[in-house]
């Protein structure tokens, strides 16, 4: 679907380096990009197989993740409004080794940039290549700090590190958010996830019910989500 008027004032407030494109780069982007809609749970990338463009989030809330040989999954990091995603342009990113799948965790609405004219425009301009490493180079921090946590930190401290970075995501305390869910997010099997679970409301730091979890101690989620250092 091409771009309503509003859609393109968002567009062009959105990119960094709009104003810094001569105006036939700008007629040719927004003449080129379109406006889709993505249903809850909707897969919307699926790895390098799949090439639609650069994903600029107006609304909604996209999930980044890993999918392993096994069928476990990872979360690497949510994309929210204004955000631009590097890696639903799998193509022009050639030296990516690993599979990127994005899902729609809310209802999203978002403007597709095709691969290729983003490539044109990175050879054409200075500001949108410099703009393209410092995204990149965004993502991969991102990337790592997963990875971080997945190597140097206990489950527990993951999953409460987890659950205070979700209550942050959605502002409240109250996380509509399955045992499943919860185990894909961190990579793990729901039954150990559950058992943690059942643990952390023992300790009175959470408060369970179906499909969901209440963060009642935040203070205790806090310090055991930081780092055990030695004695």
């Amino acid at each position: 679907m091409s771009l309503t008027t509003a859609q393109q004032a968002f567009f062009q407030d959105a990119l960094p380096f709009w104003k810094k494109l001569t105006p036939p780069q700008q007629e040719e982007l927004l003449a080129a990009s379109t406006y889709h809609t993505y249903r809850r749970g909707e897969l919307i990338h699926r790895g390098s197989a799949d090439c639609a463009g650069l994903l600029l989030i107006e609304s909604g809330q996209v999930r980044s993740y890993l999918l392993a040989d096994s069928g476990r999954e990872i979360t690497l990091f949510h994309l929210l409004e204004r955000d631009l995603c590097l890696f639903s342009a799998s193509c022009i990113l050639r030296n990516i080794q690993f599979e990127v799948y994005l899902q729609a965790e809310k209802d999203t609405t978002a403007i597709l940039i095709p691969p290729q004219l983003y490539q044109k425009l990175m050879n054409e301009s200075l500001p949108v290549s410099d703009y393209t490493t410092q995204l990149m180079a965004s993502s991969f921090t991102d990337v790592m700090w997963v990875m971080e946590q997945v190597l140097f930190m206990s489950l527990d401290q993951r999953l409460a590190l987890f659950l205070l970075q979700q209550s942050q995501l959605e502002g409240s305390n109250r996380l509509h958010l399955t045992h499943e869910e919860i185990a894909k997010h961190l990579g793990s099997a729901r039954e150990v996830i559950s058992r943690m679970l059942k643990y952390f409301q023992g300790e009175g730091l959470i408060a369970l019910s179906r499909g969901g979890v209440t963060l009642l101690n935040l203070t205790g989620l806090e310090e055991l989500s930081r780092p055990k250092h030695p004695a």
